[in-house]
């Protein structure tokens, strides 16, 4: 077993017991639609199908929500490959990262969330935010876009793996929004962690390497620490494929 191999297989290990301790915290309020409440509105949102599909434990606990951050930009792009720039049709480069979120909504039962939208946004390999003026890419809108979850909650995006940017540990945004029409009637919005030791090992390849080392890890991260280090139950679920990584997270949502 290579030392990449044994670093992901004790990753995994440690997400499915974080998983099973948030199962066993969590289990009592998500039978009894508890849990912490992940932020509603007044407007109850639509049914998403007249036979929801079930989704399984550790789906149905509830996720924390956290701060959106400064770099969110409503750029409605409705699409799954979000390394592109539109443009003009470059490739942002990066170590390949395949993204799968399975939304569902916690109540009596826990079912998939079908035909909500879901944004993802996050940095290049550079530690570089599309279209923020700060940083000179406005007008820019690489590693930002959105897709509506299918029939079983899920939503696949095809990224590259983070970079790192001064204060912040490796992360990447997300945001679930409902809509009856054009009238809003929930949003959420979170974000993702990524194990340090994976981190590591990306970082050690071109592009990122010639950054030198980060100066956040995930215990010092403002985010990961807040609510109780709330962080350690937004920990991305991460593989090794083919050509990179697939990281898959599930989100658990009380929409009233």
């Amino acid at each position: 077993m290579s030392h990449l191999d044994g670093l992901l297989a004790a990753t995994i290990s440690r997400r499915r017991m974080m998983l099973a301790g948030l199962g066993a915290v969590y289990a009592a309020a998500v039978a009894a639609c508890g849990g912490t409440q992940t932020g509603s509105t007044s407007t109850p949102s639509p049914s998403p199908s007249s036979s929801p599909t079930s989704v399984a434990v550790p789906t149905c606990v509830v996720t924390p929500s956290e701060t959106e951050g400064p770099y969110f930009v409503d750029e409605r792009l409705n699409r799954a490959d979000i390394r592109v720039e539109p443009a003009d049709g470059s490739v942002r480069p990066g170590v390949p990262l395949t993204l799968t979120f399975n939304v569902a909504k916690v109540g009596t039962s826990c079912t998939a969330l079908q035909g909500a939208q879901v944004d993802v946004w996050h940095c290049d390999a550079l530690g570089s935010y599309s279209d923020v003026s700060a940083e000179g890419t406005t007008g820019k809108r690489y590693l930002r876009g959105y897709q509506l979850t299918d029939s079983a909650g899920k939503v696949t995006f095809t990224t590259i793996y983070p970079g790192w940017y001064r204060g912040r540990a490796v992360h990447i945004h997300f945001k679930v929004r409902t809509f009856s029409g054009a009238q809003k009637t929930f949003e959420f919005t979170s974000q993702i962690f990524f194990e340090d030791a994976i981190s590591d090992e990306v970082f050690r390849q071109s592009p990122y390497s010639g950054r030198g080392s980060r100066d956040t890890r995930n215990a010092t991260d403002m985010v990961y620490t807040s609510n109780n280090n709330s962080g350690a139950s937004l920990l991305a679920g991460v593989t090794k494929s083919a050509s990179g990584y697939a990281a898959t997270f599930g989100i658990g949502l009380r929409l009233s």
